[in-house]
């Protein structure tokens, strides 16, 4: 496991080190650049090379299964944090200017007992989205055989898809402010050109059509390009925080994102009698951190950016510490 454990931590920690350290250094634009590259061109060549490679046709019932029961596990856990311990509703979290600053008590409202809005949301989101995408695809490769990458690759697309921008947009439009041309068919155009999607659906349409040997090497070496840049881009961003004084309240969303859903995936589906590889890609997706995405949204419909970005920082540590635990809880037969 330690030779499992190197060769995983070693680019994660080497490329996201170096992302934290150039943060000073790099253009403003270079990291919306490389996000936006990533989401449109790295990420989708790198489903459409682990398409081509695996049969995703076999896992794919199972992983929309379990990406489905993840989203509602971490929504309903969340939630029911929020309805009986009312974890951000403790005035003492907040700082003496957020006590006493009238316009921000007026922003604030408590309804029914619970926490504000704008909090609400971004503890759900915090609990129930991860970065399936940039990092996902980043580190369970590295960690799984061959035959489960399908799972991986269909868990990342329905994630995305049915999480963040489905359920995601959903309650961050709801826990946030209305906005004006927010219609339903909007989104399902959003979603209908999420470049992922169809770099999915061309690779596994495509894996019996032969290309030509430096067309195909080139895909596959595209992978081991496309993971160091998501780890950079990662530090970078991770670099750029601010108003880190929601660590306290991220500690909660945080345990529910990246220790109780993985573990609740993993002993659904040692109980389903689902083979150890499978189950262990399974694990590895559903306890990613949190995702960037929910940074996004909570800009978007004005949430409490402070506390998905505490939430960012505190599961990005503690999947350093959950991945060894999960290769020996659920990586063995």
């Amino acid at each position: 496991m330690s030779e499992t454990l190197f060769h995983a931590y070693t680019p994660l920690i080497l490329w996201t080190g170096l992302g934290l350290l150039l943060v000073r250094f790099v253009p403003q634009v270079l990291p919306r650049l490389m996000g936006r590259t990533l989401y449109w061109v790295g990420v989708p060549i790198e489903i459409l090379a682990l398409a081509r490679r695996t049969n995703v046709s076999e896992g794919i019932g199972l992983a929309l299964g379990v990406t489905v029961a993840a989203l509602s596990a971490g929504l309903i856990l969340a939630w029911l944090s929020l309805v009986v311990g009312n974890p951000l509703c403790d005035r003492n979290s907040l700082t003496q200017d957020e006590k006493h600053t009238p316009q921000q008590e007026k922003l604030a409202p408590v309804l029914n007992g619970l926490p504000e809005r704008s909090r609400q949301g971004s503890f759900i989101l915090s609990a129930m989205l991860g970065n399936t995408g940039f990092i996902g695809l980043a580190i369970a490769p590295l960690l799984v055989s061959d035959d489960a990458l399908g799972l991986v690759v269909i868990y990342s697309i329905s994630h995305n898809l049915v999480g963040t921008y489905g359920i995601g947009v959903f309650l961050a439009s709801y826990f946030g402010r209305e906005r004006e041309g927010n219609h339903w068919w909007v989104q399902i155009r959003d979603v209908l050109l999420v470049p992922s999607l169809w770099a999915f659906i061309l690779g596994s349409l495509t894996r019996s059509v032969t290309l030509p040997v430096p067309v195909e090497s080139g895909l596959q070496a595209s992978v081991w390009l496309v993971i160091p840049c998501a780890f950079l881009l990662m530090g970078i961003r991770l670099g750029q925080i601010q108003g880190w004084q929601s660590f306290r309240i991220a500690l909660l969303p945080a345990f529910i994102k990246v220790v109780a859903l993985p573990g609740l995936v993993g002993i659904g589906t040692t109980v389903m009698g689902i083979e150890a590889g499978y189950r262990l890609a399974l694990v590895l997706m559903s306890g990613m951190p949190t995702a960037f995405a929910s940074l996004i949204l909570a800009e978007e419909y004005e949430l409490d950016r402070e506390l998905i970005a505490s939430s960012i920082v505190v599961t990005s540590a503690m999947l350093l510490l959950m991945i060894p635990l999960w290769l020996v809880w659920f990586g063995q037969t």
